[in-house]
């Protein structure tokens, strides 16, 4: 029985990791999506590639969120996915008004 628990906790254990890891990727393509605006900012201003990252940015905090619903990652985690990428869409955002 006791080596039942054990297996069932590296098996949760692997799961949560594995979460976090597929969130972490899902979050570094949005980045990237950031990371080239940025770089192109001699584009005009285009609202289908905003539209692109908000629905983006909405699809992975709902992912987040059902993550941490199912206890697959703590509220910590997730909200620190988030605000990483909220910064940067910060800085793009204030680099496009500055333009």
């Amino acid at each position: 029985m006791l080596g039942g628990d054990y297996m069932s906790a590296e098996t949760v254990t692997g799961h949560n990791e594995k979460a976090y890891a597929l969130l972490k990727s899902d979050a570094e393509k949005i980045r990237k999506l950031i990371e080239v605006q940025l770089e192109n900012l001699t584009m005009p201003q285009c609202p289908l590639y905003e539209e692109v990252l908000d629905t983006q940015m909405f699809g992975l905090s709902r992912e987040i969120d059902f993550a941490i619903r199912l206890e697959l990652i703590d509220e910590e985690q997730g909200k620190q996915l988030l605000s990483e990428l909220e910064r940067k869409l910060a800085d793009l955002h204030e680099a496009t008004v500055r333009k």
